[in-house]
């Protein structure tokens, strides 16, 4: 009986595990008091605008962090910028360099959908990096993503992604 509940509980656990899968570097320590910023993030999931619905997210969860990045405002962007996201970033780095920002969070939206069946799970992954703006220098980056339950939201999924991968920077 004993071991029953033995293999009940690492087949839990495999399974929960299983759900989210995540990578990246350790980061290095990276001041709290320093100027911070978020510049877009590349959305190359099918979904229109899920890369602007992240850096809501995400704006939400370095503030729990005890952060208050300043963010690339919208009417930076020119039609051609929103049309290239490699120029948008060149812009917004741009942008991060004149604002003399320590630190900005970059990345991109690689999955942000409903899975097709009956139960429709939420999928999200989503990708970071934390960029010295002055040297272009990447100090920091992690990879994670995640198929939540059925009655989920794609916004929650994101959230916790995004509360595990903000969790690993070492903020002091």
């Amino acid at each position: 009986m004993q071991a029953i509940r033995n293999l009940t509980l690492v087949l839990s656990v495999m399974l929960m595990a299983g759900c989210s899968s995540f990578t990246g570097k350790t980061s290095p320590a990276l001041s709290r008091d320093a100027q911070w910023g978020i510049v877009p993030l590349v959305n190359y999931s099918q979904t229109p605008q899920a890369g602007e619905r992240s850096e809501q997210i995400l704006l939400s969860v370095l503030s729990s962090k005890g952060l208050q990045p300043q963010v690339y405002p919208a009417s930076a962007q020119g039609e051609q910028a929103l049309l290239d996201d490699n120029e948008r970033l060149n812009s917004a780095l741009e942008w991060a360099r004149q604002q003399k920002l320590d630190y900005v969070v970059a990345g991109s939206v690689e999955e942000w959908q409903y899975k097709n069946g009956l139960d429709g799970e939420p999928a999200v992954g989503i990708s970071l990096r934390v960029i010295e703006p002055a040297t272009g220098r990447v100090l920091w980056s992690k990879s994670g993503a995640r198929a939540g339950w059925s009655r989920e939201s794609l916004a929650g999924s994101a959230q916790k992604v995004l509360n595990k991968l903000v969790g690993g920077l070492r903020v002091e």
